[in-house]
């Protein structure tokens, strides 16, 4: 089983990037967590730029997404939202409506913030698109605040509690992509 991992921070040394580090050291020996990497590299969404072949870059995410059983999303908080990078990103991924590449996937959405609410608002924001998009998306929740205070120098969670609530997170989504192999099969 492979999870897609992407990270809505652009930020070198994100804490958003290390929660998903983190979330890779608590999925079964079995699962391969892939990091999508190119979220910079997606043009502004454009109806008119929206055709065959699709832009380079957005070819690529949507092949990514297509390609994986799961996806895991982890968001910060941008005035109380989605970074604009990622919701681009969404809009994108959303298209064709009836046959993107994220209907009926399993999704789970997790973040961090410096601030105390752990990214809550976006996270709930991020929900509502990906229900919009037809993402199947994963109950649970991780909010990370005060990001700077819960991992350590080497980008590691060390807050017992948030990395026991991001196991069930992950084991969730893992469960609900091996569910939806066995109705395939």
């Amino acid at each position: 089983m492979k999870v897609l991992a992407i990270s809505g921070s652009l930020r070198r040394d994100s804490y958003n990037t290390k929660l998903l580090r983190a979330a890779e050291e608590l999925l079964p020996a079995d699962v391969e967590l892939e990091f999508y990497e190119g979220l910079k590299a997606v043009p502004p969404y454009d109806e008119e730029d929206d055709v065959q072949p699709a832009p380079p870059a957005v070819a690529a995410l949507r092949q990514a997404v297509a390609d994986a059983d799961a996806i895991l999303i982890a968001t910060p908080e941008y005035n109380s939202s989605i970074p604009g990078q990622l919701k681009n990103a969404m809009d994108w991924v959303s298209r064709p409506v009836a046959t993107n590449p994220l209907r009926n996937k399993p999704v789970a959405v997790v973040g961090a913030s410096t601030g105390a609410f752990g990214a809550v608002w976006s996270q709930a924001e991020l929900r509502k698109v990906l229900a919009a998009i037809g993402a199947r998306v994963v109950e649970g929740d991780v909010a990370v605040g005060h990001a700077p205070t819960r991992f350590d120098l080497e980008g590691n969670l060390v807050d017992e509690d948030l990395r026991e609530q991001l196991g069930e997170v992950v084991d969730a989504l893992v469960a609900t992509a091996a569910g939806r192999q066995l109705v395939a099969a």
